[in-house]
């Protein structure tokens, strides 16, 4: 037996026309003045006209409304809540006086007192309390155990936040799922682009927008939008790349100043070193804690050959004879590090691989003259590198596409998206094919493996080699963006992404031996530091509480594959089993599994 009661004792009528009510009643509050003056960040004071963290209450206000009325069957929206229904409002009434709350302390605290609060921020501020006052009232979409003990508050709210899982999608035609797709990636984009352009002194609109993006994400998670949007990318792989590739080269023509555009580069290079790294961890399961030096061996072999004025070589190759080069020399290393040492495993392996990280940094710290060959200039590095000039455009300078403009960083960006391309593609094809299986042999149990008859230290080494190729393709275009390389950007761990911590961080977050994950891990890693600046002296403590809570509460990852999700939640209930069915040929029924 199962019961579904609400935390607060309300009828389900009565609480959900509440709970629109709230939402409406914080909504209205946005177009009112929150501070009468225009010092706090986001110029709270205009009638009429939202700005700053006023747009995130609106959102949140607009989507708890909108969730509240799919309680109601209206036609056209019951597609919004495949899954849950009135766990996504309890999920979004919470970000909504989140959001408004934060806001409203902000406020309190950089003024001086709640006296600086204008009528705008109390009514949004009484409304969204309302809306979670009444979202409380709502029965829970998944029922508690009448046969277990008897729940405590907390298992109650837990319980009530939870939702079942979205049954079987109606078949749609090819163009509407594609449509979709697009739609979504689209969708994407904008938050992207909305994220990147908070201003990097506006820290509290920033935390305000991750309190709104992560209970968003969450509320449709539960809503089972999440789940049925998976399904499409997977079920149309080579759309989903199309549209991703096609997203990320639209963002630099939606900047209009260039230190936007140098984040969204940095984050492709930081992306793409980890989806690099994917291959070695994610895959073949090699923990590798000094990865971050096979970018520095791609970066530093590009600004020797690239004809910097302080290169020791003396040479200038042109941009894809460099770029070879990068990559070639960052294979040698690969193997050479690799062929003596992948023979042990675990811990050795990853104090193994954090040593050579460490010697590749003090390696070119002395290559100055005095300590060593006078190769790599030192702890001052080999600065000046010039900007590349491919196809008769040259990187450094601006460019006009009609009505846009192009900045340099821009310019970089669209070739490391390139680059990017490269890289996805040859993850993708490996991870599929049948040296992709046994990395994923080795990694899940190696003598297994070894016992099937394969050769896991060739494949092992083979996967080290090409992490360190991938990460060595990235390093050259990365010398150029920065200009210089210097011993102090390839670190195990510092205040500045991308190191080897923040490499690895960034797979465990975004999921492991997934093709999207590295990407969704390396851009919260960089925004996030690069936001908020204040936050950087405590950057390692709060990512490592972070890993603690991820690895309690979705050991996966944000992006998890399938093998994953069964192999953390496999007392869970079943993963997209379809309900049992009865037999068509026997009144009786016996039930399938159809799994």
């Amino acid at each position: 037996m199962t019961t579904q009661k609400a935390l607060i004792p309300l009828p389900a009528p009565a609480a959900r026309i509440t709970t629109a009510a709230g939402a409406a009643i914080a909504l209205v509050g946005t177009f009112l003045p929150w501070t009468w003056t225009s010092e706090f960040p986001g110029d709270l004071t205009v009638t009429g006209y939202p700005g700053g963290l006023q747009i995130l209450t609106l959102t949140s206000a607009v989507l708890t409304l909108l969730f509240t009325l799919c309680g109601y069957g209206i036609p056209g929206l019951r597609w919004l809540t495949p899954g849950g229904t009135n766990s996504p409002v309890r999920l979004l009434a919470l970000g909504t006086l989140g959001v408004t709350g934060y806001t409203i302390g902000a406020i309190t605290y950089e003024l001086g007192g709640v006296v600086n609060l204008e009528p705008g921020a109390w009514v949004s501020g009484i409304g969204a309390l309302i809306a979670l006052l009444a979202a409380l009232g709502l029965p829970s979409d998944e029922p508690l155990p009448t046969d277990a003990p008897r729940p405590n508050t907390w298992q109650r709210f837990r319980n009530s936040l939870a939702a079942p899982t979205p049954g079987r999608a109606k078949t749609l035609p090819a163009w509407a799922e594609i449509l979709i797709i697009t739609a979504a990636f689209g969708a994407a984009l904008y938050i992207f682009t909305f994220c990147v352009d908070i201003p990097t002194e506006d820290s509290e609109q920033f935390i305000g927008f991750l309190i709104t993006a992560a209970f968003a994400f969450t509320a449709l998670t539960r809503a089972g939008l999440i789940a049925r949007i998976t399904a499409l990318t997977t079920k149309h792989r080579n759309v989903t790349l199309t549209a991703a590739l096609a997203a990320a080269f639209c963002f630099p023509f939606t900047q209009d100043t260039a230190e936007y555009a140098l984040i969204g580069a940095n984050i492709l290079i930081f992306a793409t070193v980890a989806l690099g790294l994917n291959v070695v961890v994610g895959l073949a399961g090699l923990l590798d804690l000094g990865y971050v030096a096979f970018l520095g061996v791609g970066a530093y072999t590009a600004a020797l050959v690239s004809g910097a004025p302080l290169s020791a070589i003396g040479v200038q190759f042109p941009f894809w004879a460099a770029v070879l080069t990068g990559a070639a020399v960052s294979l040698i290393f690969g193997v050479l590090i690799g062929a003596p040492t992948l023979r042990l495993r675990g811990d050795y392996l990853a104090i193994v691989t954090l040593g050579f990280g460490e010697i590749f940094r003090v390696t070119v710290n002395n290559l100055n003259g005095n300590s060593g060959p006078d190769l790599t200039n030192g702890s001052q590095g080999i600065p000046s590198i010039p900007d590349l000039n491919l196809f008769g455009i040259d990187f450094g300078l601006s460019h006009d596409i009609g009505p846009f403009t192009l900045s340099r960083p821009a310019n970089y960006y669209l070739l490391m998206l390139v680059v990017t391309a490269v890289v996805v593609l040859v993850f993708r094809r490996s991870g599929d094919s049948r040296i992709g299986r046994a990395w994923v042999a080795i990694r899940e149990d190696e003598t297994a493996a070894t016992a099937m008859g394969i050769n896991a230290f060739r494949l092992k080494l083979l996967a080290f080699a090409l992490g360190a190729t991938l990460a060595g393709l990235a390093g050259t275009v990365q010398s150029h963006v920065n200009y210089t390389v210097t011993p102090e950007q390839y670190q195990f761990a510092g205040s500045v992404p991308p190191n080897s911590a923040f490499l690895l961080a960034a797979v465990i977050l975004g999921g492991m031996g997934t093709l999207s994950g590295p990407f969704v891990g390396a851009a919260l890693l960089y925004l996030i530091p690069a936001k908020l600046q204040f936050m950087q002296d405590y950057q390692l403590f709060l990512f490592g509480i972070a890993l603690i809570l991820l690895m309690r509460f979705r050991p996966e990852g944000l992006v998890a594959d399938r093998r994953k999700q069964l192999e953390f939640h496999e007392n869970d209930e079943p993963i997209g089993v379809p309900e049992p069915r009865q037999s068509e040929d026997n009144d009786a029924g016996i039930a399938k599994a159809g799994a």
